[in-house]
């Protein structure tokens, strides 16, 4: 994959797609990969625009996005946006909101181009995280269970002793110190 960026953050590093002037894409990286230096301004403002979320769960994106999706995923996509941070929605609930089934919400999650961004880590099961990014288990929901720390939105992996996997001290430090 051809990436403008690939910042590091306190739970990897994530790969930045743009195309002109609008993001179209973040990805997250496999532990090997190593951070590029974005290859535009565009990029670059991208770039510090995550690198401001990471300092603070509250700051505000403003970078177009160039989103291609069918016209559900575009509303569950929108729905995503409206959900403040610090708060999660259920599959049910946002499917609810949009008369559509939990299933089709799942998918439209997991089909999410720009994640953080479009946050999608807000969304959850009813009765625990759910998936994040195509994912049930593993690296990718230690990232959905940082992300959602790092908003307030779930206690903070500080409050268990053994974080929440492999790799997440160094998340947890960058909490504690910037959050």
């Amino acid at each position: 994959m051809d990436y403008q960026a690939k910042l590091s953050v306190p739970f990897g590093v994530l790969g930045i797609r743009c195309s002109g002037e609008a993001l179209t894409g973040i990805d997250f990286l496999l532990a090997p990969e190593k951070p590029q230096q974005p290859v535009s301004l565009f990029a670059a403002m991208v770039c510090e625009q995550l690198l401001n979320y990471i300092e603070n769960p509250h700051a505000q994106f403003k970078v177009p996005l160039d989103l291609r999706g069918t016209s559900h995923q575009q509303k569950v996509w929108q729905a995503m946006l409206e959900i403040p941070c610090g708060q999660t929605r259920s599959y049910g609930q946002l499917a609810a909101e949009l008369k559509s089934c939990a299933q089709a919400v799942g998918q439209a999650c997991g089909a999410n181009p720009i994640p953080i961004i479009i946050p999608c880590h807000r969304v959850v099961g009813k009765a625990g995280l759910g998936g994040f990014a195509r994912h049930t288990s593993g690296a990718h929901l230690d990232i959905k269970h940082w992300l959602l720390a790092h908003e307030g939105a779930i206690p903070s992996p500080l409050a268990h002793p053994q974080g929440v996997g492999r790799g997440c001290k160094a998340a947890e430090a960058a909490t504690t110190t910037h959050g």
